[in-house]
């Protein structure tokens, strides 16, 4: 496998089907109201960086930072906060370490750009488990709710502060 991570416009078919694919997964897991994930015209917002992780032709997987902005009592000292947001992984390539991959280049950005923390939400029942072990090989743990969102059996709250 040749993986190749690159900033994605969203306009691509495949993006689009694989964006479907994460919904409808987030869609048949949550109630609506605990439902999170963001659609492809949500992710096209300014403040929202997209990346997608290719072999060749074939897009393995995705992932979104959206910035929260400067953010007193979240982010030490008022610092930038970032969201992890949209990671997906194609079933077929999933236990592949496309999604460790994605977590890297996503962190390394995060620091690049000068974010003091990120943050996640992700479902709290067991189909989301596997993205929770993830989260916390990376060093996140878990949090209270942050930016909008409200304690909530269905999710779980994650977060890590970035070294410089």
């Amino acid at each position: 496998m040749q993986l190749t991570i690159r900033k994605d416009d969203l306009s691509g078919e495949f993006i689009a089907q694989l964006l479907q694919k994460h919904l409808d997964f987030t869609a048949g897991e949550s109630p609506p109201e605990s439902s999170h994930a963001l659609d492809l015209e949500a992710l096209r917002a300014p403040d929202i960086t997209f990346w997608c992780a290719w072999d060749g032709d074939s897009l393995l997987g995705c992932v979104a930072l959206k910035d929260l902005g400067v953010t007193d009592g979240v982010a030490p000292g008022g610092a930038r906060h970032g969201e992890v947001k949209s990671m997906h992984t194609a079933e077929a390539a999933r236990g592949r370490g496309v999604a460790r991959a994605l977590m890297e280049h996503l962190m390394a950005e995060a620091r690049r750009l000068g974010y003091a923390r990120l943050s996640l939400e992700t479902g709290s029942m067991e189909s989301f488990a596997a993205a929770r072990r993830l989260y916390a090989r990376f060093g996140f743990e878990t949090c209270a709710p942050f930016g909008d969102y409200v304690l909530d059996p269905h999710s779980e709250f994650m977060t890590i502060e970035l070294a410089a």
